[in-house]
């Protein structure tokens, strides 16, 4: 039996944001991984037409947003709580890198609701906030810049979730139809016969030319309808002597 998606057991909270756009944004970071609980802790501005702007195509994620007045109250079902900061602090719970913590919070999500806590944009989540989380995360960036946007730091929170619970794939590639050794020997053949007629080529002198056409075609590894194509190509060109 099929394992039950843990993502919708997890829950965006954004505290304090002062963006109404980036609130939009995060919105659309979270549905294009499979996410949709969000929770706004004090928003400075929201409902906002800024938020519904850059939330795109992601509208009905932050329709049934949940605002609440306080953390505690965003907090209050949750059984793991991941806080994000980017400057390091001296608490109790160190910092661990979002990459490493990501299965761990699938696993707790699998078992009951489970939040990821972003703070405000100028100075992100105080430390008595961060304590409130069980889990402390980070994102490795530039030592230089590492402050990530607040939308940003939510995809990519949430990308590494998806990913740790694989929760997606890259579809397969349709199966493909190689070309046999007769069908490269045909067009091979056709080849060199609108190139002598051309008189591309000298068959007295052919040189080292067949044997870079070959390699040329063993590199780009024809498909069987790549074949017919090439085939209809050559036909043409050779009506137009």
């Amino acid at each position: 039996m099929k394992a039950e998606n843990p993502l919708p057991r997890v829950a965006v909270v954004l505290v304090r944001a002062s963006h109404p756009g980036n609130i939009g944004a995060a919105a659309r970071a979270m549905k294009t991984m499979g996410l949709a609980d969000l929770v706004l802790v004090a928003p400075r501005h929201f409902p906002h037409p800024d938020a519904d702007a850059l939330a795109a195509g992601a509208g009905d994620v932050l329709d049934r947003a949940r605002v609440v007045a306080s953390l505690a109250e965003a907090l209050a079902d949750r059984t793991l709580a991941v806080g994000f900061s980017a400057r390091g602090r001296d608490l109790s719970h160190p910092a661990r890198e979002w990459r490493s913590l990501a299965p761990e919070t699938v696993a707790a999500a699998a078992a009951g609701p489970v939040a990821l806590v972003f703070g405000n944009e100028t100075s992100g989540l105080s430390n008595d906030e961060l304590l409130a989380c069980q889990r402390h995360a980070t994102i490795p960036a530039s030592a230089e810049y590492p402050s990530l946007n607040l939308a940003a730091a939510v995809q990519v929170a949430c990308y590494e979730l998806a990913l740790a619970a694989g929760a997606f794939r890259v579809p397969d590639r349709p199966p493909r139809t190689r070309a046999t050794g007769a069908d490269l020997e045909a067009l091979h053949a056709r080849l060199q016969q609108l190139l002598v007629a051309s008189g591309f080529l000298d068959l007295r002198e052919p040189g080292r030319l067949d044997e870079r056409m070959r390699r040329l075609a063993a590199r780009l590894d024809l498909e069987t309808e790549e074949v017919a194509i090439l085939h209809g190509m050559l036909d043409s060109l050779g009506r137009r002597k």
